[in-house]
């Protein structure tokens, strides 16, 4: 029980930690230019996560016969998805980004339905279409829709989360070969190889980057928390209480992010975002279940089916 409650209060601290991390990137990126700092805490996430391995197992193994694979999936899964989404954060604000990523879930259950590896019932095409009509409802509520720069960060965001979902769907079957902590450390590896050139030719062409003593504490804690510890924390509380109480948790994700925003870096909220945020959320919960009708419901439909 005590474990149990450890794990659990492990959980809570990652909501706090991922919902943080928006705030301290989009006030970081400003200093130093996003693709210098994901570089940078990308790098600090790979030595921090290679650390726990180590840790944890007594030495850092090269997977056999995955090695490649899963350096290819974090340039996918860490490495395109923090460009698009550092990127389109340098348009939007921190909490508008959260809400969007939040509908990552919806991506997943498609993509894994369209390519046969879960089935695409009612229930996650309903959540579906009611998740991008959340995320409709985001990108409209502070801005007007045009071709400028809002919209451009708004679209990029969108495909961080359809990055998200590839690398999620591509590494489920790996994961029954490896442990997850060590795949994470070497998808990490992998996104830190890609977007660590990014990060020297955007210092080499780009204005000189002012590391202040704020931004070198934000990329300790956006690597070695927010992409290291972090994971692993979420692993315990798999282990201790679930899967599904693990996910439920991350739907505060978003709104953490959204009042961490209006707190730190004074982002407007409004009724429209907080609505669009529900949405989302609303749609995401519906694409994890096996049915629209109540438990009640499905029981009774079941004896009637089989009287």
């Amino acid at each position: 029980m005590r474990e149990r409650r450890i794990a659990e209060a492990g959980v809570l601290l990652t909501v706090l930690i991922w919902s943080a991390n928006f705030v301290v990137v989009k006030a970081s990126i400003s200093a130093i230019g996003p693709l210098t700092f994901t570089s940078a805490r990308y790098v600090i996430a790979t030595l921090t996560l290679f650390a726990i391995v180590r840790w944890r197992t007594g030495a850092i193994r090269r997977p056999e016969g995955l090695t490649l694979r899963l350096l290819a999936l974090g340039m996918l899964g860490f490495g395109c998805y923090q460009l698009v989404w550092s990127l389109g954060l340098t348009q939007i604000t921190a909490g508008d980004s959260a809400l969007i990523v939040a509908a990552s879930p919806v991506f997943v259950a498609l993509l894994a339905g369209a390519v046969g590896m879960d089935r695409l019932t009612a229930p996650k095409l309903a959540g579906a279409l009611i998740a991008f009509a959340g995320v409709a409802i985001v990108i409209t509520a502070t801005h007007k829709v045009d071709l400028g720069a809002s919209l451009l960060g708004d679209a990029l965001t969108l495909l961080a989360a359809v990055f998200w979902a590839f690398y999620t769907v591509l590494g489920t079957r790996m994961l029954r070969r490896i442990d997850p902590l060590q795949a994470t450390a070497w998808t990490v590896f992998g996104g830190t190889l890609f977007l660590l050139p990014l990060g020297i030719i955007e210092v080499l062409v780009g204005p000189p980057p002012v590391v202040t003593a704020a931004v070198v504490t934000a990329a300790v804690f956006s690597g070695a928390f927010a992409a290291g510890i972090a994971n692993v924390l979420v692993f315990n509380g798999i282990r201790l209480v679930g899967p599904t109480r693990v996910s439920a948790g991350q739907f505060l994700v978003p709104f953490g992010a959204v009042i961490l925003g209006s707190l730190v870096l004074s982002e407007p909220v409004g009724m429209a975002q907080i609505a669009g945020g529900a949405v989302i959320v609303l749609g995401v919960w519906l694409t994890r279940r096996a049915s629209i009708l109540p438990r009640a419901s499905r029981g009774l439909r079941a004896r009637v089916r089989g009287a």
